[in-house]
């Protein structure tokens, strides 16, 4: 069972994006399941949202504690929640951010993960560029596929239509395909290095 976590906040389409996982994965034969927790419903509050993808039927439904991957949509959450808790040794790592792992102030983090499973990705700034508007929950899954391959662009695409249409879903595809082409050159930079 491949389990993933999602960190961000209200309004920023977290609940959407672990559903749009679960749609994608689904597409691809495979049992899943996403669900979200959250206190207060505000906009900016904290929120989680889980996605389990496994090929036999799924019978879990409590929290995930020990994901495989966690796509952190906030930056500012890094110095409010823990967001690594219970993340297993192998485990893959995205972040919407511009800078690095040691501009963010979590080198230390990054030094106990593969370097091949962690990427930070600007994914508000390709929405802003595709949508006109700073929603990185698509954009994050695109860059998903790339870095952990635990599902593909063309399923992330499909469950985009799946969820939105006309305008909207090309744009955040358009938007998904370019943060999949940045996690996997940041990848490729890693293996010349």
């Amino acid at each position: 069972m491949f389990q993933t976590r999602i960190h961000g906040r209200g309004g920023q389409g977290v609940v959407t994006a672990a559903e749009m996982l679960s749609i994608a994965a689904f597409l691809e034969g495979k049992h899943a399941q996403a669900f979200p927790s959250f206190g207060s419903e505000r906009t900016g509050a904290p929120v989680v949202a889980y996605c389990r993808i496994d090929n036999k039927e799924i019978r879990l439904r409590e929290p995930i504690m020990a994901p495989d991957s966690i796509i952190i949509q906030d930056p500012t959450l890094l110095n409010q929640v823990d967001v690594f808790q219970g993340l297993k040794a192998d485990g893959y790592v995205l972040i919407n951010s511009a800078k690095n792992f040691e501009q963010l102030g979590i080198a230390d983090i990054a030094k106990k993960l593969r370097p091949d499973h962690q990427v930070c990705v600007p994914a508000t700034e390709i929405a802003m560029k595709y949508l006109g508007r700073p929603m990185p929950n698509a954009v994050l899954l695109g860059a998903f596929a790339g870095l952990s391959g635990a599902i593909s662009l063309a399923s992330v695409a499909a469950a985009i239509r799946d969820k939105f249409s006309g305008k909207v879903a090309e744009g955040n595809i358009n938007a998904a395909t370019a943060a999949f082409e940045y996690a996997k050159q940041q990848l490729a930079a890693l293996e010349v290095a």
